[in-house]
């Protein structure tokens, strides 16, 4: 396929010229929705593309993105390419002092800023010598405003020639620990990504995509971005999070991306409406049983999903099977953004819970002899900008070392055992592989999120958040059904990994109190501080513990 391959402004002028007045992009604006051919797009990023020449970018240099989902984020992504630019999204959710260093490191003398929920602190992270454009939603003062800024310029003529090894984006990490690392990836590598995945998976442009988590993460960038400007679908973005749920519902998608919190939540929300043993009694009559997923389904907003995906973290295989009890088959993945979220996938038809599916067309795996997961492609990044050591350390022999742990099955299916540096040594010796084991202790309803910790404890200890229905419940029957579940998960554990506790927060797990990263991982380190004392005095005599 390299040979033929189109680089991302090839493929938009293929779309543009053999489709040019389809919609494109789909933006709500206080309840009205505005619609974006690929000829409208065209024009736009262009005339920003002249604008970003005018306030003197010169080709190679790096330009910010910092703004929630919306149109003018792809607009300005194609701007900064027809302008021979370098893009670097910011996370949205990010603390002022990580975009400052992000900003510093990547040498940004520009950045385009759009809807934020605070945009004045994030304001405080942006140097003044670095010029700002504010897209067209309520924002930070800018010296630019969007429509003034397009309506003076006219667009830019020609298109810029892409060559494969180009730099196209920088990606800041959100670092689970430490400063972000920023990856680099080229035309080649994060087309090629697209043009194989779409080719997969059969995506067309009948196909509709919903776009609300970060455009920042290499996820929603690869499955909904590029991989919508590779198959010629149209993109409807979410207004905010109060509207989120009527917006999925109208606009139905039919390849759908998200993460294991968010299924979590979608789970709780329907069995709010409908509790867990009335929704299971129905759903074992033949007729009434289809007639009640189909209603849950189209409740959801996801009764045309074709493709349903879940990533960036580990999902519970008891989430899967409810889902797929109301015809739902969610397909969990597994990339990183060292390869722009190329990896292994569930084909839908080809699944197998527990795992993330097998390699996608062209991509190589292997497991070295301390289990770690190695891959090869033509996706992987140039490097870590501006660190060379970072990327000798990760790219060996062309072999990206991901830094996870897993096993490859008989067929081809990748297991994730976990993270290489978060195995834990217990004060009796023993080494505990923590992934696994959270995924069974998560096959509880009643919880939103597990940290388990135990190194130089006598036995490993959960952390947990209780999902929102279950912190209102605080009650005897509540301890109890935690309580059996601990019991019998302990059964089936080896003596070294049983766990001693569950200690139940009280303050949910955010990205703005520092316990999860902008991508939704939990930050181990960040909770082992916090609670390594707390959970060294736990009473022996009790093995469900809330938080005082």
């Amino acid at each position: 396929m390299s040979q033929s391959l189109q680089l991302p402004l090839e493929r938009f002028n293929h779309w543009l010229h053999r489709q040019p007045d389809a919609i494109w992009l789909r933006q709500p604006v206080e309840g009205v929705w505005h619609d974006y051919s690929w000829r409208q797009v065209d024009d736009q990023a262009r005339r920003l593309a002249s604008a970003l020449q005018a306030l003197g970018c010169v080709p190679g240099e790096r330009v910010a993105l910092l703004a929630k989902n919306c149109a003018e984020w792809f607009i300005s992504d194609l701007a900064i390419q027809h302008a021979g630019l370098i893009s670097v999204p910011l996370y949205p959710l990010q603390a002022p002092e990580q975009i400052a260093y992000v900003l510093e490191h990547a040498g940004c003398k520009v950045i385009l800023v759009g809807k934020l929920d605070e945009p004045d602190k994030l304001a405080t992270g942006i140097a003044p010598h670095i010029t700002r454009i504010a897209m067209p939603y309520p924002t930070m003062s800018a010296e630019h405003q969007w429509q003034a800024l397009l309506a003076a310029h006219e667009p830019l003529p020609g298109t810029h020639l892409q060559h494969g090894e180009d730099l196209l984006s920088i990606l800041y990490t959100s670092g689970t620990t430490g400063q972000p690392k920023g990856v680099m990836l080229s035309a080649h590598a994060m087309a090629y990504s697209a043009a194989n995945a779409t080719a997969e998976m059969k995506m067309t442009p009948q196909d509709q995509f919903f776009s609300y988590l970060p455009l920042s993460h290499a996820a929603e960038r690869f499955l909904v971005e590029f991989n919508s400007l590779y198959c010629g679908a149209s993109v409807a973005f979410v207004e905010s999070l109060e509207t989120f749920a009527s917006d999925l519902r109208q606009v139905r998608p039919t390849v759908f991306f998200s993460v294991p919190r968010l299924w979590t939540r979608f789970q709780q929300g329907v069995l709010e409406k409908l509790p867990a043993q009335k929704l299971e009694r129905l759903l074992r009559i033949p007729l009434l049983g289809r007639l009640v997923a189909r209603k849950v389904r189209a409740g959801l907003g996801l009764d045309r999903a074709r493709i349903l995906v879940s990533g960036a973290a580990a999902i519970s295989t008891g989430l899967l099977a409810w889902y797929q009890r109301l015809g739902m088959t969610i397909c969990e993945g597994y990339g990183m953004t060292e390869h722009f979220a190329y990896g292994c996938f569930n084909r839908p038809g080809q699944v197998r819970f527990g795992t993330v599916g097998r390699p996608m067309p062209h991509l190589q795996l292997r497991i070295d002899d301390s289990g770690e997961i190695l891959l090869r492609s033509e996706t992987l990044m140039q490097g870590y900008y501006r660190e060379p050591e970072k990327t000798e350390e990760t790219l060996k022999d062309g072999w990206l070392h991901t830094g996870d742990r897993g096993q490859l099955d008989d067929a081809g299916y990748l297991r994730i055992t976990g993270r290489v540096k978060d195995i834990f040594k217990t004060s009796k010796g023993k080494y505990v592989a923590p992934a696994p084991i959270e995924g069974e202790i998560a096959k509880s309803h009643w919880i939103e999120q597990v940290c388990l910790m135990g190194s130089n404890l006598d036995q490993p200890v959960a952390l947990i958040e209780l999902s929102p229905a279950a912190r209102q419940q605080q009650c005897q029957s509540l301890d109890q059904s935690l309580a059996e579940h601990l019991s019998v998960l302990n059964q089936q554990l080896a003596p070294h990994e049983r766990i001693s506790h569950f200690y139940l927060v009280n303050e949910p797990w955010t990205v703005d109190n520092g316990c999860m990263t902008p991508t939704m991982k939990i930050r181990r380190n960040v909770l082992e501080a916090r609670y390594t004392e707390v959970v060294a005095r736990l009473p022996g005599d009790e093995v469900i513990v809330w938080e005082d």
